[in-house]
């Protein structure tokens, strides 16, 4: 099994939008360099996550050179949003451990999602405090403004 589930990414919200660059399958060979424009990422980062377990297994060429396919992006974009959730390096190593050990994992997996939605949660109410701080303090400054004008005219 590889690093990414097996799931129609039709209906898989967590594989990301399909990308109009991308080759149709069993012709997506990707370079590194092409998986870097693609995705945004460094090539040193690529090789980072396959270095520390993130992005095993990424076929290679017969010269050697690596060759990533579409299941592969679809990882990234997963990884990604990972990435935005907060979620520690080390953790998304071990989901990507959880999901190359198979079906057995689903609890596992499913309780390191479930407290990593927990922490998204608790930043996301944390932001909108600060978000109604900053609409009162522009709200303020948008009637101290008008007021400012109107004494001048």
């Amino acid at each position: 099994m590889t690093v990414t589930e097996i799931t129609d990414t039709r209906s898989d919200t967590c594989a990301g939008p399909t990308q109009g660059d991308r080759r149709p399958d069993g012709k997506d060979k990707y370079t590194i360099s092409e998986v870097a424009a693609l995705t945004g990422l460094t090539a040193h980062t690529l090789r980072w996550y396959e270095r520390i377990g993130l992005m095993p297994h990424i076929d290679r060429s017969h010269t050697g050179q690596r060759r990533y396919t579409n299941r592969d992006l679809d990882w990234l974009a997963l990884v990604g949003k990972l990435r935005l959730t907060g979620m520690p390096v080390a953790d998304m190593v071990r989901y990507a451990e959880l999901v190359r050990a198979g079906d057995h994992t689903y609890a596992e997996r499913f309780e390191l999602l479930k407290a990593t939605r927990e922490d998204v949660l608790a930043r996301i109410a944390e932001l909108q405090g600060t978000l109604a701080v900053l609409d009162r303090k522009i709200s303020f400054y948008a009637d101290a403004g008008r007021a400012l004008a109107s004494e001048r005219a």
